[in-house]
């Protein structure tokens, strides 16, 4: 457990902001089905969204919902200029050059999902290489797999550190060594919370003339974003977790690579003309945004944009720091507990951990009659555990909303379940069986 001088420890947000800030997230005031009040600790799998995005997709279906783009009565009209005031919100929120560079898909898999199909089918020979690092989720791995069966270019994934991190000097030796045409990565690790250096080594990348595509799913909700900083060629994140709905996400591209590629997904929306003969594209982002898009959703991840920046997205890294401090110094002061990942100083607001003789899904289980929801099992990250020899691990993930004394109620409940569950807890109660 925490210690009183951590609890003493100031706090980015006072308690009277975060009360305020759980106010307006409906479901924090629920109980579970234990019967004791939610602590939400997984957050790195979807967060929950405050009463504003909720309101937001409920006005747009009460009282101005219909399809965009092809209307020219007063309904659709009104939905798409929400629709594109929608783009003109999320292009502000990551500091794009261009709305025409912001692309509405339905999460960040279907992100790199296009960015394979397209620039890895016209740009990806037998002879490349996509380079990527361990610690990849699924998202970042599996795209890339499908393309080199298409192509019969080759994977090589960069190893992390004893310490959970990346070494600079390794990075800059696969990248001299196998000159891939493709290096994607993630901002954040979704298991270990490790961040990685993103514009040094998208500096690294154009020296040598080798695209870049990140994985943000765990940077966009939680500190400032600049796209034209960071100057990747691609970036993709979903709305789910960052407050917004589900069943959308974006790929932001620089313009002149969206322009080059080819249209992905066919049908209406994306079309410029059809004939019986052929097609031609739309422009962007039309020309990727095929069949009817997800509006009221982009209405809602709109309203999720604004809320975070009203709040301040580097005060909310800087909270979720503090919470991440408590649990990880926490757990590793527990024998027979091992944190999966660097010390908080290196990651965001995860902590993963197994605990000694202990299944992660039994430590999920025990933790949920407390009231505390995290996450068990291989977070979509098989290689990276495979890599660690781990079968899974529990993994609890802090946000905005999440107060002090839910991380307190966290360690004490790891703690109870390490005594109780692990080798030296079950000798302990057989000689004092009472």
């Amino acid at each position: 457990m925490e210690t009183s001088s951590d609890l003493n420890k100031p706090c980015p947000f006072n308690e009277l902001e975060i009360d305020g800030i759980r106010q307006q997230f409906p479901i924090l005031n629920r109980s579970t089905a234990s019967g004791v009040p939610l602590a939400f600790l997984d957050n790195a799998a979807s967060t929950q969204r405050p009463s504003s995005v909720i309101e937001a997709m409920e006005d747009c279906y009460i009282r101005y919902y219909a399809n965009v783009h092809r209307g020219i009565h007063t309904l659709s009209e009104e939905s798409t200029e929400a629709f594109e005031q929608s783009r003109q919100t999320i292009a502000q929120y990551i500091n794009a050059a261009d709305t025409k560079e912001i692309i509405f898909t339905s999460g960040a898999t279907s992100s790199i999902n296009l960015v394979a199909r397209t620039w890895g089918d016209q740009n990806i020979g037998a002879e490349d290489v996509i380079l990527t690092t361990i610690a990849e989720h699924h998202a970042n791995i599996v795209p890339w797999q499908q393309l080199a069966g298409r192509t019969g270019c080759k994977i090589i994934f960069i190893p992390i550190n004893a310490d959970y991190t990346f070494d600079d000097q390794v990075v800059i030796d696969h990248l001299d060594r196998y000159q891939p045409k493709l290096f994607a990565f993630t901002a954040a690790s979704n298991v270990l919370g490790t961040k990685t250096p993103v514009k040094r080594w998208v500096e690294w990348c154009e020296e040598q003339g080798i695209k870049t595509l990140i994985d943000a799913s765990q940077l966009a909700p939680h500190e400032p974003l600049d796209t034209q900083s960071l100057n990747a060629d691609f970036l993709v994140f979903g709305g789910h977790k960052m407050c917004g709905p589900t069943g959308i996400g974006i790929l932001h591209g620089k313009r002149e690579l969206l322009e080059e590629m080819p249209a992905f997904l066919g049908g209406g929306g994306m079309i410029n003309r059809v004939t019986t003969t052929g097609f031609a594209s739309a422009e962007l982002p039309d020309k990727f945004e095929a069949g009817t898009p997800p509006i009221a959703e982009a209405i809602g991840l709109a309203a999720a944009a604004k809320f975070l920046n009203a709040l301040d997205r580097e005060r909310i890294s800087k909270h979720e720091s503090h919470l991440c401090q408590i649990a990880d110094e926490g757990l590793r002061a527990m024998p027979g507990v091992e944190v999966i990942g660097p010390t908080h100083e290196q990651k965001g607001g995860i902590v993963s951990f197994s605990i000694r003789g202990v299944h992660a899904h039994d430590i999920a289980h025990e933790l949920d009659q407390h009231g505390i929801a995290v996450r068990a099992g291989h977070h979509c990250t098989m290689p990276l555990h495979h890599y660690l020899k781990k079968t899974s691990t529990t993994r609890a993930s802090f946000y905005l909303y999440n107060q002090v004394e839910e991380v307190s109620r966290f360690l004490e409940a790891v703690e109870k379940v390490q005594k109780r569950f692990s080798p030296s807890g079950r000798r302990r109660r057989k000689r004092n069986p009472g």
